[in-house]
């Protein structure tokens, strides 16, 4: 069942690297597609539970659905990108075995601990 979840957090990371082609931006917001929402781990510089927290906000799949949601609606390309890189990262995380962080720290994830099984 696993190669199942991870083939299809792949699709969901595929399809948002495509939505960002249809929208033409620039190539280095690929870069961001990969790199950016990672910048969220600098919360586990104050404790487990602020590194979670930070984290957490910034891979949240309903929050990055909420933030491109928003883009729309007011037609901010900024913000619909955004929305993308968000989601589109999240999923490529997932489909390396990263979840949404726990408080105990960074290798508790609601996909269970990070390096087991």
């Amino acid at each position: 069942m696993k190669i199942i979840l991870r083939l299809e957090e792949f699709a969901m990371f595929a399809i948002s690297a495509y939505a960002l082609y249809l929208l033409k931006v620039e190539w280095w917001c690929y870069i961001l597609l990969l790199i950016a929402p990672d910048l969220s781990m600098i919360g586990y510089l104050i404790g487990n539970k602020a590194g979670a927290t930070m984290y957490n906000l910034f891979h949240h799949k309903g929050i990055a659905i909420t933030v491109f949601a928003i883009g729309l609606a007011i037609n901010n390309q900024w913000l619909q990108i955004s929305g993308i890189i968000l989601f589109g990262h999240s999923s490529m995380d997932r489909m390396f075995g990263y979840g949404l962080k726990l408080p105990q720290g960074f290798k508790y994830t609601h996909l269970g601990i990070i390096g087991k099984g």
